[in-house]
């Protein structure tokens, strides 16, 4: 008996879309993206026409002679071509520079990182430039709100600042890189702000505003500013009236300087007087003190003042007499400034230097005065 046939089973037809799934949902989400980015672009432009609204109305104009904005997919890009900022006070100041350029990452709004192109000049209206900046390359980031900014930081490659009213076109300083930080202290407030800052040099020379610093220093320092609350411009005598009136002070939590074989590190605290004298004091060990007390004119020291006449009563005494006490007061002078130690390794001095003021004081010698500040 024969079986009988199997049933003829047609083939099952495949479904294809699962296939296209995951490219359909690639394509849904690009075209979301691509809308969130135009909106965030059209509203970055709404926010920078208040900013702009905002600061006018604080006495600072920013003007663009070219904007355009980026960056698309992931970044906005704010570009400032012939950029412009007028800030009134006394006096008023204008800044130029070529471009600006700003970005923030769509997922983090509140960190922003630019970079400036050079050079940058500052005048007053209708005036030749008070002075011209200029670098390699120059960043800066800004985290926080427009409202409250907790942190900012400003590096400068290769920077140098020329001010023709006083050195023509040669510039009185550079360095091979400068940085700068800043950010609020924990518990400052508007009525009591508090800013932390740190400033690093590299080979930084500023032989037109000093000898002293004619070769190259090295400097760290880390500060702490108390009583500024008004950024706007103004004179200098001004400010520091302003500062003073507000018990303004800068505490240097440290500060290493270096240049050459000279090391010094310092810390204390300045403030100013009513008068505008310069007040406080400062703790400083260095090594190589006999170089650097070279480097003030030791010699123009000694011969002034009570020490500068006591030697010469010495010459009237026996001819002679006062140069040979000269020669041998140096390492008296180093003694006598403060006490032995030992810095990185190294024998050093560890003496105050002393504000009082306007007088300067290194350890128990006066060795200048300084003018009031307004």
């Amino acid at each position: 008996m024969p079986y009988p046939a199997d049933p003829v089973v047609a083939p099952r037809r495949r479904r294809r879309w699962p296939l296209f799934l995951p490219f359909a949902l690639i394509v849904l989400l690009a075209i979301a993206w691509t809308g969130f980015w135009f909106y965030a672009a059209s509203r970055a432009e709404v926010e920078l026409a208040a900013w702009r609204q905002r600061e006018q109305q604080a006495g600072r104009m920013l003007e663009c002679a070219t904007q355009s904005i980026g960056g698309y997919p992931f970044r906005l890009e704010v570009r400032c071509a012939g950029a412009a900022v007028e800030l009134k006070g006394t006096p008023t100041l204008q800044i130029k520079l070529p471009s600006v350029l700003a970005a923030v990452q769509v997922y983090d709004p509140t960190l922003v990182i630019s970079e400036f192109t050079a050079p940058v000049e500052i005048s007053e209206p209708g005036q030749p430039p008070l002075a011209i900046a200029d670098w390699r390359l120059g960043q800066a980031s800004v985290r926080g709100l427009p409202s409250s900014i907790e942190r900012t930081s400003v590096v400068l490659d290769t920077p140098s600042l020329r001010m023709p009213g006083v050195a023509g076109a040669d510039p009185v300083f550079k360095a091979q890189r400068l940085e700068l930080h800043g950010r609020q202290a924990a518990g400052s407030t508007p009525d009591n702000p508090v800013i932390e800052t740190v400033v690093h040099l590299n080979s930084a020379v500023a032989d037109r505003l000093h000898p002293v610093a004619a070769k190259p220093i090295n400097a760290d320092i880390a500060a702490s500013l108390r009583g500024l609350d008004d950024i706007s411009p103004k004179r200098w005598p001004v400010r520091f009236r302003e500062w003073q009136a507000r018990d303004g002070q800068l505490e240097i939590l440290k500060a290493r300087l270096v240049q050459d074989e000279v090391i010094a590190v310092g810390a204390g605290t300045l403030r100013l007087t009513p008068r505008g004298g310069l007040d406080g004091n400062l703790q400083v060990t260095v090594v190589g003190v006999e170089k650097l007390l070279k480097m003030f004119d030791i010699e123009r020291f000694m011969s002034e003042g009570q020490v500068g006449a006591t030697l010469s009563a010495l010459d009237r005494l026996i001819p002679g007499l006062g140069g040979i006490a000269r020669q041998s007061a140096a390492p008296g002078l180093v003694a006598a400034l403060g006490q032995r130690t030992e810095l990185e390794g190294k024998p050093a001095v560890a003496f105050p230097v002393r504000f009082a003021d306007g007088a300067v004081f290194l350890g128990p010698f006066q060795v200048g005065v300084i003018p009031p500040l307004f």
